[in-house]
C-alpha cells in the first residue's frame, strides 16, 4: 500500500514558476515509476509527466516540454514537478500517482495509487 500526498500548489501568475512535491509513505517507493497527471474543470484528466522506477527515464507531454522537468529523492521517497514559464492553459487540479510497472506510464489505468490532488492556478 502506498500513499501519496501531494503539495506546493498555489496561484502564480503567467510566466512564473511552482515546483510541486509528491511524499510517499511506504518502504517500496523506489520500485514503483510515478506520474504527474492534471485535470482542468470540464476535461478529462491527462498525463503530464512520468518518472521510471530509479529515475533513469522520465516522459512529458508535448505541451509541458521544455517547461517541465520531473525528478524524484528515492531517499526521501518524494517525487517533484518543477514548473516555469506557466500559462493559464496550465490551470488545473495536479495529481500524483504510483505504477508498479515502468510501461505505458502515459495511460492512467496503469497507476496503482493517486494522490488527493493540488490546485495550480496560473493568472493572465
Amino acid at each position: 500500500q502506498v500513499q501519496l500526498v501531494e503539495s506546493g500548489g498555489g496561484l502564480v501568475q503567467a510566466g512564473g514558476s511552482l515546483r510541486l512535491s509528491c511524499a510517499a509513505s511506504g518502504r517500496t517507493f523506489s520500485s514503483y515509476a510515478m506520474g504527474w497527471f492534471r485535470q482542468a474543470p470540464g476535461k478529462e484528466r491527462e498525463f503530464v509527466s512520468a518518472n521510471s522506477w530509479m529515475g533513469g527515464s522520465t516522459y512529458y507531454a508535448d505541451s509541458v516540454k521544455g517547461r517541465f522537468t520531473v525528478s524524484r529523492d528515492n531517499a526521501k521517497n518524494t517525487v517533484y514537478l518543477q514548473m516555469n514559464s506557466l500559462k493559464p492553459e496550465d490551470t488545473a487540479v495536479y495529481y500524483c500517482a504510483a505504477a508498479r510497472y515502468g510501461y505505458g506510464l502515459e495511460n492512467p489505468r496503469v497507476y496503482d495509487y493517486w494522490g488527493q490532488g493540488t490546485q495550480v492556478t496560473v493568472s493572465s
